[in-house]
């Protein structure tokens, strides 16, 4: 695990000194080892690497690595988790290795099989290598997103130039990305608490999309990502069949996400996903299972006793960590400061890892992923009623529709000056307005605001950039993708694609790697994930929000009992905590007009927002507060404002 820089294109030493900078900002990736690798002066390449060392802890493993027969070069961040099986076919063919790390089956398999090698390798990446016989740079990501890569394109009056980089911050750091805020993600932040790709919030910045990978020339570096893989539709198998292929990958899958050589631990929360993972690894034969949990002082937050029950069912090495309010408090700083993108979530993953490192543990297994594939969130029973009820309204015109709304909202209104609900049935006349139509309905049901309320907080011609809450083409992409699927199949796949790809996996990585802790997610190994969308929707939905069909395949020895209980999600109490500690510094933050100003939204309206959450306003739950407040406080630590 690792962080990964480099540019592509005109290179001298004015870039060199780019790449440097852009690799020291991501020191906290890969705190164990540094290397930089340039070609020749004119088109060529810079490379820039920071190791986390996992698999091979010896200087074997330097990256960047160079294949001294073929001339390539690879820098590599992620892990490859059939790299055994791959490295004996490769050694079967001729190839020598002198390292036991997986990155140089990564550089070896490319010499023997060229781009296709990354049909083959099961894991999270984000590479770059660089073939000079081809005079070409291959950037890839993996199937699922887990891993990000980031590009800017620059004209430097030299040549053109392509920078990339594991974090934004990087790009930020080179000093060669203009500090603007880009107005599609700007709408798409304030819709969904996060920017969904391949926008990010700083203006010229893309994410390379997940399952892609782009050959790009080194004398004129343009990126046209080509999709490599998708969410499979359907399977041959018999149900029957699709069950047994999916324990068999399940089981599979976490035997090789435990190959470490540093000390590694199981998260687990005492919910079915974290648990599954937890079964598992106890059945994979790796040794003694080693668990944490993270506990609150909160009582309606806290569930320790329940991770503490599932551990003594399964005889796990289990320990016990505390997050107090004060303690939050006092890491919030470093927290906000590890978002490498703003974003309502991920200082919980932030914290937790946290937690863990300091005790010791340099890899951690995750349950991410479970809600997805088995229809474990609401979005899977209340979508589908939703849409019907939209497909009877479509010739009501959207006036009628939204008076209804505005009307049932004034009712729950405490105070008539104040802020109107801002969820579920409060967004009736938006999810009516949607017609049916998977994608808006799905994306009206996650909104954090109303439409309404959206036209006070920003400019309505800014929002009109990002309808429902997505940039025109990515909304294009995913509406015909779900088009042939079946209705809980398409859930799923927005679930995967848009929940996950744009916000937990995103907002894990980079708050695990601030504190140099490598998270792994089993459940997301793509040959899970195929697995599972091979198995036909009754048995592997059914009945909803339970994930029977995980409970059933990953833990059989435990006693379904143990999570007989309404879902709770791990969250930090910040419905609490806002209204108490951090009170004082969310409403100054939103008192600052300059800052509120320069970032587009309308202070008054945050300040109404902020004063009806206090108070206590129904519908008002407090990731509407947060998601404005660590925007603006990452726009004003990074200097990054509209042009």
């Amino acid at each position: 695990m690792c962080g990964i820089a480099g540019a592509i294109g005109h290179v001298n030493e004015r870039v060199e000194g780019l790449v440097r900078r852009m690799a020291d900002k991501l020191v906290h990736r890969g705190p164990d080892d540094s290397g930089l690798h340039r070609s020749s002066e004119g088109s060529g390449v810079v490379f820039g690497f920071r190791r986390l060392a996992i698999i091979d802890l010896t200087p074997a493993g330097h990256q960047p690595m160079l294949d001294p027969e073929r001339g390539n070069v690879v820098v590599f961040n992620g892990e490859i988790y059939n790299h055994e099986e791959l490295r004996a076919e490769l050694v079967a063919l001729g190839e020598r290795f002198v390292s036991k790390c997986d990155t140089e089956v990564v550089l070896r398999g490319y010499g023997r099989w060229g781009a296709d090698v990354v049909q083959r390798l099961s894991g999270m990446f984000a590479f770059a290598i660089h073939d000079p016989k081809r005079k070409s740079v291959l950037l890839a990501r993996d199937r699922l997103g887990i891993k990000p890569l980031y590009l800017a394109e620059l004209d430097t009056g030299e040549g053109p130039l392509l920078l990339f980089a594991s974090e934004l911050r990087a790009l930020l750091a080179a000093g060669a990305v203009p500090r603007r805020l880009d107005r599609t993600a700007l709408a798409s932040y304030l819709w969904n608490g996060f920017v969904v790709g391949p926008h990010t919030i700083v203006e010229g910045v893309k994410l390379l999309p997940a399952g892609t990978c782009a050959v790009v020339s080194v004398s004129g570096p343009k990126t046209r990502p080509e999709r490599y893989w998708s969410l499979p539709r359907g399977s041959t198998l018999d149900a029957g069949e699709a069950r047994e292929r999916l324990q068999s990958e399940l089981l599979t899958a976490t035997r090789q996400h435990l190959v470490s050589d540093v000390p590694l631990g199981v998260f687990l929360s005492g919910g079915v996903d974290s648990s599954a993972v937890a079964s598992l690894a106890t059945r994979a034969d790796r040794g003694a299972v080693r668990t944490f949990h993270i506990g609150f002082d909160e009582a309606g937050f806290d569930e320790s006793h329940y991770a503490r029950a599932v551990a003594e069912a399964l005889g796990t090495a289990h320990s016990e960590y505390r997050l107090t309010q004060e303690r939050f408090q006092s890491g919030l700083d470093d927290g906000i400061a590890s978002l490498d993108q703003p974003t309502f979530d991920a200082l919980n993953t932030y914290f937790v890892s946290r937690v863990v490192r300091e005790a010791g543990f340099t890899v951690a297994l995750a349950g991410t992923g479970g809600d997805e594939l088995f229809g474990g969130y609401r979005s899977f029973r209340d979508l589908p009623l939703g849409q019907r009820a939209a497909r009877f309204t479509r010739r009501v015109p959207d006036a009628w529709l939204s008076g209804v709304s505005r009307g049932v909202g004034k009712l729950r209104m405490q105070d008539p000056d104040g802020v109107p609900p801002q969820t579920r049935w409060a967004k009736l006349a938006d999810l009516l307005q949607s017609r049916g139509r998977r994608l808006s309905s799905y994306q009206v049901a996650y909104a954090l605001f109303t439409r309404d309320f959206l036209a006070e907080l920003c400019d309505p011609s800014v929002l009109a950039l990002a309808p429902d809450g997505l940039g025109v083409e990515r909304g294009r992409e995913l509406a015909e993708e779900a088009e042939t699927a079946s209705d809980l199949a398409s859930i799923s796949m927005f679930e995967l694609a848009l929940f996950l790809g744009e916000r937990l996996l995103r907002d894990s990585d980079a708050a695990s790697m601030a504190v140099s802790l490598e998270l792994r997610v089993p459940l997301l190994d793509h040959r899970v994930v195929e697995a599972a969308c091979g198995v036909p929707d009754d048995a592997r939905f059914r009945p909803l929000g339970k994930k029977a069909l995980l409970k059933e395949l990953a833990m059989p020895a435990l006693d379904p009992k143990l999570f007989d209980r309404p879902k709770a999600g791990f969250v930090l109490p910040l419905d609490v905590w806002a209204k108490d500690r951090l009170a004082k510094d969310i409403e100054a933050t939103f008192a600052d007009q300059t800052l509120t100003s320069s970032v587009g939204m309308n202070g008054a309206a945050l300040m109404r927002l902020f004063r009806a959450f206090r108070a206590g306003a129904p519908g008002l739950y407090w990731s509407r507060v947060w998601a404005p407040y660590v925007l603006l406080r990452w726009c004003r630590t990074h200097e990054v404002a509209l042009g």
